[in-house]
């Protein structure tokens, strides 16, 4: 690769900062994103999201003049005008009825767009189905430039295999997917990753191909989790433990181990539907697909209807019981709460009458409040509580001495199924 790339990463969030953290150790880089809050806090070497610990970011950041190697975060668009790679890592969620929501990706389009110049490359990173990229984004980049597509300026697509919360699949340790507009795009796409990507990339032979291999990546695990959710629901029906029967097919050599859960975050949950809405616009309608969906849906019910059940076998009163919920997030040791399914169970148990108090030390709680208007606490509360579910795996709970929370007759009920045998109930 050439001396004279510079590229700018649109979207500073969990997938954009760590990707644009890694490109910094080889190149210049302007980390763009609308949010002053985000980029205030990044340019003082401070990351909320917890993703990069603060020496590692502070040992890649620019100030604003410096053009060498590294880092330097904005929120002014003249500053990524002359940049020649342009990566958007914006999210793509879905709507209240589950239909997919470009509208991130057409208006980070319409933000490259303004600065885009001649030969320059436009590579986006955020989960999609098979078309958006050449038939949704690009007329965007088309209009708002004046430059033809192919001609004028080019495009790729390199989907994001981030885990939030995962300190050992970085960035650079997971394989990535390449690919371009043309076969030469495509090579110059690959061989911009492998500068970084210590595990290699793989070099697909279209864009569409390279969406579809991601989009069906996330539909596969939501499909295997909503198979041992339903056996779950059969094997309680059934008085037999759900972990103890996967814990013995699992001794076979091919057997995957999967297991039960609410399936929430900004992958899993939503990426299906991307799939399933393309399927259908092509006039198929997907099965199986859409069935995996509906019934992971409808976990959050589930559990607080099995927590409800057990209270009474256990004589609790529920109509005005005081309930602990311990973690929000949608998953184990990371501040996320993007469509957490926690919520939907904390909305169930809030409507049989429980008083639900939430403990998430992760969580911030201003950010709660703004998604979902509930009230959550960093600090662990100092009374008892009728029942307590745990909701998250958080490595401060399983550390934690429950039994400073519960009375002489308290529900505990494990959603995650990482406390043991002394649990009145688990999923």
């Amino acid at each position: 690769m050439g001396i004279d790339i510079k590229i700018a990463v649109i979207g500073l969030g969990y997938v954009g900062l760590p990707l644009a953290r890694l490109l910094a150790t080889k190149h210049p880089v302007v980390g763009f994103d609308i949010n002053h809050a985000r980029v205030n806090s990044l340019q003082s070497g401070i990351d909320t999201t917890l993703e990069i610990d603060d020496a590692t970011l502070q040992k890649v950041l620019l100030k604003k003049s410096d053009t060498s190697i590294g880092l330097f975060c904005t929120t002014v668009l003249e500053d990524i005008a002359d940049c020649n790679y342009y990566i958007i890592t914006v999210p793509t969620p879905v709507d209240k009825n589950n239909r997919p929501d470009l509208t991130p990706l057409y208006k980070s389009s319409e933000t490259v767009g303004k600065v885009l110049k001649k030969g320059d490359i436009v590579i986006y990173e955020s989960t999609v189905y098979p078309g958006v990229t050449e038939e949704e984004c690009v007329p965007v980049l088309e209009k708002v430039s004046g430059l033809r597509f192919n001609v004028d300026f080019f495009a790729g697509y390199s989907p994001e295999r981030i885990n939030p919360g995962d300190k050992e699949h970085t960035v650079e340790k997971i394989l990535k997917v390449t690919s371009g507009s043309t076969p030469e795009i495509g090579q110059k796409v690959n061989e911009l990753y492998q500068t970084v990507i210590t595990a290699g990339t793989y070099l697909a032979p279209t864009i569409k191909v390279a969406e579809a291999a991601k989009v069906i990546e996330n539909s596969q695990r939501d499909i295997n989790i909503a198979f041992v959710n339903e056996l779950a629901k059969i094997f309680n029906l059934m008085d037999i433990d759900t972990h103890a029967v996967l814990e013995a097919a699992g001794t076979k050599w091919n057997f995957l181990p999967f297991k039960p859960g609410l399936v929430g975050g900004h992958c899993i949950g939503v990426d299906p539907y991307y799939l399933a809405q393309r399927a259908q616009e092509f006039g198929y309608h997907p099965e199986i697909i859409l069935a995996g969906r509906r019934l992971n849906d409808s976990m959050g019910d589930y559990v607080a209807s099995q927590v409800v059940k057990l209270m009474i076998k256990k004589g609790i009163v529920v109509n005005g019981a005081k309930l602990l919920m311990l973690g929000i997030t949608f998953k184990e040791n990371c501040p996320d709460v993007r469509n957490t399914k926690i919520v939907d169970v904390i909305t169930a148990l809030t409507d049989y009458g429980i008083t639900v108090s939430i403990y998430d030390p992760w969580a911030n709680p201003a950010e709660v409040q703004h998604e979902y208007q509930l009230t959550t606490s960093t600090d662990l509360p100092h009374h008892k509580f009728d029942a307590l579910v745990l909701g998250v795996a958080h490595q401060e709970f399983l550390n934690l001495d429950l039994s400073q929370l519960q009375n002489n007759n308290s529900l505990l009920y494990d959603v995650k199924g990482v406390l043991g045998n002394e649990v009145d109930g688990r999923l």
